[in-house]
Order: C-alpha cells, then structure tokens, then sequence
C-alpha cells in the first residue's frame, strides 16, 4: 500500500515549536548529566532509597512511560489492529511515540538499577518463571521487539501486507500481556495492602490509554504549530472528532476509578492502606492531580471548544501531570509502612527524591525528547495509507 505524505502551510510556528523543543532537550539532556554525575562515583547511594522503600521516582518514571508506550500502542491499533481508517493519520506518530516513550522507561529503570548490563543476562538466564517481574521482562522484550519492527514496516510504506498485520497484532497481544504482568508486580503483593488487589492490571490498562491518549492529544496539536489547518484533512478530523470524544469518556472512567479507589482506602479497616490514603489525599499534589489534572480537563472536554488546538494542549498537558504525579503516589504510597513492622509503627517513612534521582528523569525524558524531535524532522511521521 502506498504512502500519503502532507505537508503543513503554515511552517513558521511549527519551527518555532521544533526549535523549542530542541532546546528544551539540550538543555534538559545538559542538566540531567550534571545532576545524575553523582551516579558514577556514588553509585546507589546517591539516592534517598532505602531497604525500607527500595523504589522511588526512578521506578515510577519507569512506570509512567511503559505505560504511556502501552497507551500509544492501543491508539495506534485502533488504526492498524482493529481497521478504524479515521486513525491512520495519527497512527504513525502513535507507534513513533511509543517506541520513544519505552526508551525513556527503560532508560530510568536501567540507571535506577545500579547495573543495568548484568540485569540483560542475569534476568534471562536466572528462570525465576514464578516471579511476575520475570515475565514482565520477557513480555516488555518481545513487546519493544515487535513495535520496533512495525515501525520499520510502515515507514518503509508496508501498511497493510500480510506480514505487517500480524506484526502490528502480535504487538497488541504482547503489550496486553506485559501490562498485565506489570499490573501484578504490585497486584499479587499481599503484603503491601496499598498495592493489593485483583484489579490493578485493569486500573493500568484505562490509565495507559488514557495516558496514550493526552499524548497525542498533546504533541500532534504541538507538532501542527498549535494550528489543526496545518494538518492534514485526515489528522484534523481525527483530532477534533474521535479522539476528543474518546478522551473524555476514558478521563471520565479514570476519575471514577481515582474517586472510588480512594474513598475505598479511606473506609477501608486495613491501617497499612488507610493511613497511606489519608496521608496522600490531604496533600496538594493529590489535590492538584484530581481537581486541576483531571475534573478540569474532562469539564473542558464537555465544551464546544474541544476541537480546538489550544484546549486539547491544555487538557492532554493537564492530564499527563496528573498521570505521573497518580504513579508516584501509587509507586511511593505502597512502601510508606515500614514492612515487618506495620501500621503500628511510629510514623511514615520520608521519603524525597535526591538530585541524582530527579537528574536520571531528566536525562531519560531529554533523550526521549529528542528522539521524538528527530523522528518528526526525519521520519515523515504525518505518513499515513493511501485510501
């Protein structure tokens, strides 16, 4: 099948959002080195870890891009997987920023690590089969696998041979099952009650495709010069129809989820969940997340502006701050009891980010920016079928 091309008219304010986006990840990528030096000569301990809580924002920047990757895919398969045509505009891009989006994950978590080359051999080889992070490593492997060479199929115009549907389908699957893998990391640990429960895998899964969703929602709005008549008629139909509408019924379902999960911990007679609950709920950042992140983007997303460039930049950013604050809530909430001790125990442990820890984020999400800038200047990511 072969492969249409569009051009955007107006190319001075999509320049001038491409240069900003460079230099943001210059400099991001400068200070994320000189913050995360520390690493080389002080190795693990230049973070504010502990045996207590073992895992901290690395982690959860970890967990937020895998996530994010998922979301993106899910966006692209509704194009490439399910055949609704009205999203092949976007669906490029989606895959692209999939790809970029599991690097920044595995960058974090590799540097959070300590050694990240042994774990390359030794998680492999170790055969530790009843452990979810084993086969967590083995999905998200044959998930980066797959999705690498679905991008390399269509941008070399393969859409729709044969082989190229069963790669895009095998991704789909793949992705299911190292989100559900992930989802039970913290899902089957009974003893840390904040984590616990049978529903995790699914509460991942709506807020990956939320978190899919405010992405593109975000950047394909930047990426046009904040000006959907730079697009393409496919891509602005799609942006100012479906996915606002699908944005607001997810955002809708995960403010639910949010509501309910934490009216739960607060009613809840389990003293490792709700002192971790009402410790969280009573913070800003929580009600910043709720109030500003979600209920005031899903209220936008009920207006007649929806359709429009700068509202969708609002709300998909507004979302995306939320989504990372709601996993470093999920990831650090979860170790706040001290384990072998309990609630009973005096106090919460503290925990704040070092500068090495923030500077590995940095790093990792500098690199992400501009891999994503090259694609878009390099890899015609506006490149959809031809009908």
């Amino acid at each position: 099948m072969s492969t249409i091309t569009n051009l955007a008219p107006d190319q001075a304010s999509i320049s001038r959002i491409s240069n900003l986006r460079l230099m943001v990840g210059v400099t991001g990528l400068v200070l994320g080195l000189l913050a995360g030096i520390g690493l080389l000569s002080g190795g693990h301990a230049t973070f504010n870890t502990s045996s207590l809580l073992t895992w901290g924002l690395p982690v959860s920047t970890y967990v937020f891009f895998v996530l994010t990757s998922t979301g993106l895919t899910f966006v692209a398969s509704l194009a490439m997987v399910f055949g609704l045509k009205d999203f092949y505009p976007v669906a490029k891009r989606c895959v692209w920023g999939a790809v970029v989006t599991l690097v920044i994950g595995f960058i974090s978590l590799g540097l959070e690590i300590g050694n990240p080359i042994r774990m390359l051999w030794v998680i492999p080889t170790n055969m530790a089969v009843t452990s979810p992070l084993w086969w967590m490593g083995l999905f998200y492997l044959t998930y980066a696998i797959l999705l690498f060479w679905k991008f390399h199929l269509i941008n070399q115009g393969d859409w729709s041979s044969q082989l190229s549907k069963l790669v895009g389908i095998a991704s789909f699957v793949a992705v299911i099952f190292a989100h559900a893998t992930l989802g039970s990391v913290f899902g089957m640990m009974a003893m840390r009650p904040f984590w616990y429960g049978p529903m995790v895998p699914v509460y991942f899964l709506i807020t990956a495709f939320l978190s899919g969703l405010a992405f593109i929602m975000l950047f394909i709005n930047l990426d046009y010069g904040v000006n959907q008549s730079n697009m393409s008629e496919g891509a602005a139909r799609a942006m100012s129809r479906q996915l606002p509408a699908i944005f607001a019924i997810v955002l809708g379902l995960v403010i639910v989820f949010t509501i309910a999960k934490t009216m739960t911990g607060l009613w809840t007679n389990v003293p490792e969940n709700k002192i971790v609950t009402q410790h969280i709920a009573s913070s800003f950042l929580f009600q910043f997340e709720l109030w500003i992140g979600m209920v005031l983007p899903f209220l936008l997303m009920l207006t007649a502006k929806r359709h429009e460039a700068k509202t969708q930049v609002v709300a998909g950013g507004l979302v995306i701050i939320a989504l990372f604050i709601g996993r470093y809530e999920y990831v650090v909430g979860g170790q706040l009891v001290p384990m072998f001790k309990g609630a009973w125990a005096d106090g919460l442990i503290d925990y704040t980010p070092s500068l090495t820890e923030i500077g590995i984020v940095v790093l990792a999400v500098s690199i992400g920016i501009l891999l994503y800038a090259f694609g878009d200047k390099r890899l015609s990511l506006s490149d959809q079928p031809n009908a």
